[in-house]
Parts: structure tokens; sequence; C-alpha cells
């Protein structure tokens, strides 16, 4: 693929690397779904269950059915929300953190190798451009549900 439009090369990038990521996380015996799912609980710490949802874009069956799996896995608990007594909080156990960090090694490990190809120069741009591109993903108001906390408006700036 040739082309100078920048949102045909970031979603063909965005695609290509999300493909990899998925075949990396599967040799960490987790489903695509579960991986999600566990990164985000990683990172947000116990939600209800149709936040967890909401965050990932999955329906509530299909996170349902990943919860139960991990659940029965020993990676999460799923207990009565004590704010909302119709809904179940997700929770992370000792080895559900312990199969966040390693996918998440494992995650980061794949990245560094793509740019490890790179020249120093070529890598430094690159990061700095994903700093610029998380900056602005964190600022779209389409992207609310999914984007991380933002930092404290005290935090000194990323790029």
């Amino acid at each position: 693929m040739t082309t100078t439009n920048p949102g045909t090369v970031l979603r063909e990038v965005a695609r290509m690397y999300t493909r990899a990521q998925r075949v990396v996380a599967e040799c960490s015996s987790t489903t695509n779904t579960q991986c999600h799912l566990l990164t985000e609980l990683g990172r947000s710490g116990p939600l209800p269950l149709s936040e967890l949802g909401a965050r990932v874009s999955l329906e509530k069956s299909w996170v349902s059915r990943a919860v139960e799996a991990m659940a029965e896995r020993g990676l999460v608990t799923k207990e009565p929300n004590p704010q909302d007594a119709r809904s179940w909080l997700v929770t992370l156990t000792a080895e559900g953190e312990r199969k966040v960090h390693e996918l998440n090694t494992t995650l980061d490990a794949h990245a560094a190798q793509l740019l490890e190809c790179l020249s120093g120069r070529d890598r430094a741009a690159v990061e700095k451009s994903l700093q610029l591109l998380l900056k602005a993903l964190r600022q779209d108001q389409a992207a609310p549900c999914c984007a991380l906390p933002r930092p404290p408006k005290d935090a000194s700036p990323c790029c």
C-alpha cells in the first residue's frame, strides 16, 4: 500500500498492529476478548460488568462469557456491586494481576521489537509522533469511552 493520506496510513497501521498484537497475546494463553478485558481491568481497577464492556466496545454477552471463563481460571472475581445491587463488579485476582503483567511485558516486547528495525532517529520521531497522537486522542470527543484517564492538569505535558 502506497498512500500519502494520513487517515489511510493511520488506519492501516492500527489494523496491522492490532492483528500482530492479537497473535502475540494468543501465545500468552488468553483469547483476544480476555486480553482486552484483562488489560482494561489492569489499567482501571475494578469495574462494573457493563462499564467494562463499554470500555472495550464489546457486547454484554461476549463480556459475560469471557468474565465467567476468566473467573473459572482464577483471573478475576465477579461479585455484587456494592454501589448498584443490579450489577456485578469485576476485579482482578492476584493471578489476574500476574497475567496482566505477563501480557503487558509480552506486548511491550513485541512493540520494542517492531521499533528496533528503525534507526535511532526514526525511532525517536515515531515515539514523539505517538505521544502527539495519544494527546490528540485523549482530547477527541469521539473516543471518551476508550481513552485512558487524562493526566492531572498540573502534570508536565507528555509532548
